[in-house]
């Protein structure tokens, strides 16, 4: 680890993750009568209930709106959710005024375009294996694990190791 991600990630108070290709892996399966399927890894999701019992905050920002989005949020003890959300940039520092944090202070994990301007802004930005070129390009974080496949994972470990957390409770099943 270089010593300017260590010092990035060493500021970080709030973790950011884009949901479809991060959380899930991408996939989106549509049934005929309406329903909609996401694939979440469950080690993904213990990693980010950690982060919350460290005490760093946690937000999912997403540019589609599903019931799923909020059921796995409401798992994961997310702090907030914000669905069907055109500007992820717009957003992000919507979330920051709200925890009245600097951009320094918080991580950004997204994996395609969309997902370019809040990464721009973000002290941490973190792509996930899976993630476009362009996106890889500015982050200061490339994931070993893919989207939906342990990369959030990787992160909230990376983070909590890191900043000295990684006694962070575990919730008991």
């Amino acid at each position: 680890m270089t010593d300017d991600l260590r010092e990035r990630i060493l500021k970080i108070k709030l973790v950011v993750f884009d949901v479809d290709g991060v959380l899930t892996d991408g996939r989106i399966v549509l049934g005929n009568y309406g329903d909609e399927l996401k694939f979440f890894d469950v080690q993904d999701g213990l990693g980010i209930v950690r982060l919350r019992r460290a005490g760093l905050k946690t937000a999912l920002v997403t540019s589609r709106k599903s019931r799923i989005n909020h059921r796995r949020a409401r798992e994961m003890d997310v702090t907030k959710l914000y669905q069907n959300v055109s500007d992820k940039r717009k957003v992000f520092d919507k979330i920051l005024r709200k925890f009245r944090l600097d951009a320094a202070e918080a991580c950004f994990v997204g994996d395609d375009l969309m997902d370019i301007p809040a990464l721009a802004r973000a002290g941490l930005a973190v792509a996930v294996q899976n993630a476009v070129p362009a996106v890889k390009e500015i982050a200061h974080y490339v994931t070993e694990k893919s989207g939906g496949r342990g990369a959030a994972r990787e992160i909230s470990d990376l983070l909590l190791n890191t900043q000295g957390r990684s006694d962070a409770p575990v919730p008991k099943d």
